[in-house]
């Protein structure tokens, strides 16, 4: 009798296990884990063939910042099953939801994870045989690079450039747009964004020049006003580089707001300034002997600071350095987006005036989600005793007191943390910009 209850049983096993949406063990390929790509990072701790359960955490890269990122395939899987996987990891490293893609290219969230101390585990119903999970979508040289080309494709006022080689000899891509120039006489490009026009000039007599035209055709030959976008001096930080992107992407688009701004201003875009670390696949935040966003000084370690630090101080020897934005992420209670800025109480006045006018643009048009609700904090001596004058921003507010400097911070742990969510961030702060810009 028993040894027909057990062969009963063994018989209903695979019912049971197809009523329940999971393929019979027997159909099922073995689990693997694969990290051994640009920018992946996964330390497999065991894998449970039968219960389809891998547990795992980031992987160490001492040296090289913050272990909280991770990125990996995973083969073996029957499509229709449902994945599980415990990451171990620091909060930074725990995100609610995982990203979740089938092509290495376009991401998803999973659903939310089950907390535990110092973990969470998740859940996904696979799609393919392989697929690929991470901390958050992944940003890597590549995506900028193909962004880039469609920019360069899309707009004829776009460049691409190599900002620098890093000290591991990778390229440092890089985008600038350029107003157009207008030939002599030529009146300025309409926009229903623009300006409204100076009252016009009687007309001069004849043989004697208008007294407007010398003025129309130094605005034509002056330089025009500048603006640096930059993301990932922390490396793990991936939504920095997405939201720099749906910026860079509304300014390249036919929105005449994006033309108006492309035609009054010069836009230099660093999508990646930790290139070696996203590769890798290291955090890069406290890293030695100092992350990317500690080392503006006067001899900088890193290359694509040095860099950056050349190109700015001629902005602003030239005064047309007009904003600086350098894009983060924050910690993982942080649900909402802020803006830090250097101690206002160490900036002339018009400088502050121009603060609280890009500030008030931001109010009106970051409406979400998430929504800008005002937040501004200072990064002074109090934040960072020892490191605050190293901090990017605050380094081009020394070096260049009448630029606008501010680092955003876009929260990353709630279900906008995703790559159209923070393309949408980045397209909302190019609509800022422009106000600003038009505004002063």
């Amino acid at each position: 009798m028993k040894r027909i209850i057990l062969c009963s049983l063994a018989l209903a096993l695979p019912t049971a296990l197809a009523a329940a949406g999971q393929p019979a063990p027997a159909a099922r390929p073995n689990l693997a884990v694969v990290a051994d790509f640009p920018g992946g990072s996964a330390e497999v701790a065991s894998i449970d063939q039968a219960a389809r359960l891998i547990r795992l955490r980031p992987a160490d890269h001492p040296g090289r910042g913050w272990r909280c990122w991770w990125y990996f395939k995973v083969t073996g899987l029957v499509p229709g099953e449902t994945l599980t996987f415990e990451m171990t990891a620091d909060g930074f490293g725990l995100p609610d939801c995982a990203a979740a893609g089938t092509d290495d290219r376009t991401w998803r969230q999973t659903e939310a994870g089950s907390r535990a101390k110092g973990s969470v585990t998740y859940r996904h119903k696979a799609e393919a045989a392989e697929m690929y999970f991470a901390w958050g979508p992944p940003y890597l040289p590549r995506d900028a690079e193909d962004f880039i080309r469609r920019a360069e494709k899309t707009c004829p006022q776009a460049r691409g450039f190599e900002l620098c080689r890093t000290l591991e000899d990778r390229p440092v891509p890089a985008l600038r747009l350029t107003p157009p120039r207008a030939p002599p006489g030529a009146p300025a490009a309409p926009s229903d964004a623009a300006p409204a026009s100076p009252p016009a000039q009687p007309a001069a007599p004849s043989g004697v020049p208008s007294a407007a035209a010398p003025a129309q055709s130094a605005a034509r030959s002056a330089p025009p006003p500048a603006i640096w976008v930059q993301a990932r001096q922390h490396a793990w930080e991936s939504g920095g580089s997405w939201v720099g992107q749906g910026l860079a992407e509304w300014l390249i688009s036919d929105d005449p707001r994006a033309a108006a701004l492309r035609a009054r201003a010069e836009v230099i875009f660093i999508p990646i300034m930790d290139v070696d670390n996203v590769v890798r696949g290291a955090g890069g935040k406290n890293e030695s002997p100092q992350d990317h966003n500690r080392d503006w000084s006067d001899h900088p370690h890193w290359r694509s600071v040095q860099a950056a630090q050349r190109l700015i101080r001629d902005l602003a020897a030239e005064g047309r350095l007009a904003l600086f934005l350098d894009l983060h992420n924050p910690g993982p209670n942080e649900r909402d987006m802020y803006f830090y800025c250097g101690p206002r109480d160490m900036m002339a006045a018009p400088q502050v005036a121009d603060l609280e006018a890009f500030m008030k643009a931001a109010v009106a048009e970051m409406k979400g989600p998430p929504v800008f609700k005002g937040a501004l904090r200072e990064t002074g001596p109090k934040y960072d005793p020892k490191n605050w004058q190293r901090m990017s921003k605050n380094w081009v507010n020394a070096n260049s007191p009448k630029t606008v400097a501010l680092t955003l911070e876009t929260g990353w742990n709630h279900p906008a943390g995703t790559a159209d969510g923070y393309r949408e961030v980045g397209r909302q702060l190019g609509l800022t910009v422009e106000q600003y810009m038009r505004s002063r």
